[in-house]
């Protein structure tokens, strides 16, 4: 078996993401950068990553943490956050499902088919707000190559073709108050960022969501991963194929207007987190609710 050489694993690793940055223009000179920083591999690795490409560029960076009220889960993740944020020297602005909606996700999962579905609402609408106040040019998240071809199989499987335009490495910016994403990690295989967090002894989250096998995600991910191992190569030519859809004009319609709730921007009347929010409070009246 050859041995893993440390020092020329994190230069393959650090040099595509230093490309795709400057082949997709992620990032521009003087801009502040918010990291999701969940505490997991990918966003560590993201966190990392983007504190070396400052060796290239003049930019500021700043993370932020969502606890979502996971019991037993999600202290080891928020743990990992502030400890990679402070050995880097970068400010970690925290924040929660509890302090921000009023109850945490083992509150209001069992309302859902799947607590994928409220998770994913709350804490893109918290990370929206906080980048948004703190005055964040972009919001930096660790969606890797397996994510991506995931996600697009997803909508592909759904018919849900409005949700094509938010793949690739850089989202548009389509409305004042929504701060686009940028993904440096698009073309990384999540099996190598396991890799560099192993050889490099990172502090790292490596414990699956309890209610993750619950998801249509999860289904996908394993599917994806059984094919790799039968037919090698399967990734990179869903990848491949993928990204030759993005080469194509894309009309769909993506504007925006601001929730009659909230303010947040939505494409409907009211956005999807004040939309759960009324479904959670319709389902606590009639009896004791802490939520």
């Amino acid at each position: 078996m050859v041995k893993l050489n440390k020092d020329d694993f994190n230069e393959h690793i650090f040099t595509r993401i230093n490309n795709l940055i400057q082949d997709y223009k992620l990032i521009k000179e003087g801009e502040l950068i918010a990291v999701a920083l969940s505490g997991g591999k990918d966003s560590i690795l993201t966190l990392h990553a983007l504190k070396n490409y400052q060796k290239l560029l003049n930019f500021d960076l700043v993370a932020i943490s969502v606890d979502e009220g996971i019991e037993g889960y999600r202290q080891h993740g928020i743990d990992s956050a502030i400890n990679n944020a402070k050995n880097l020297d970068i400010e970690l602005v925290q924040k929660s499902f509890n302090a921000e909606e009023g109850f945490t996700l083992d509150d209001i999962y069992s309302d859902f088919k799947s607590a994928c579905i409220p998770c994913g609402v709350f804490r893109r609408n918290i990370l929206n707000k906080t980048a948004y106040e703190l005055g964040a040019s972009k919001i930096a998240t660790g969606h890797n190559l397996d994510d991506e071809i995931q996600s697009f199989l997803m909508s592909f499987a759904r018919g849900d073709t409005i949700k094509f335009s938010k793949f690739g490495p850089e989202l548009d910016v389509i409305h004042p108050k929504l701060v686009p994403r940028i993904k440096p990690l698009w073309n990384t295989p999540e099996k190598e960022v396991g890799m560099w967090a192993v050889i490099n002894n990172i502090d790292i989250h490596l414990d699956e969501c309890p209610y993750s096998h619950l998801s249509l995600r999860a289904k996908i991910k394993e599917f994806l991963n059984t094919s790799e191992d039968k037919c090698p190569g399967v990734k990179n030519n869903v990848m491949g194929s993928f990204q030759k859809m993005l080469t194509f004009e894309n009309d769909i319609n993506t504007s925006l207007n601001e929730c009659e709730v909230c303010g947040q921007p939505t494409s409907s009347d009211i956005c999807k987190a004040c939309e759960l929010k009324n479904l959670i409070s319709q389902n606590c009246e009639g009896h004791i609710c802490n939520k």
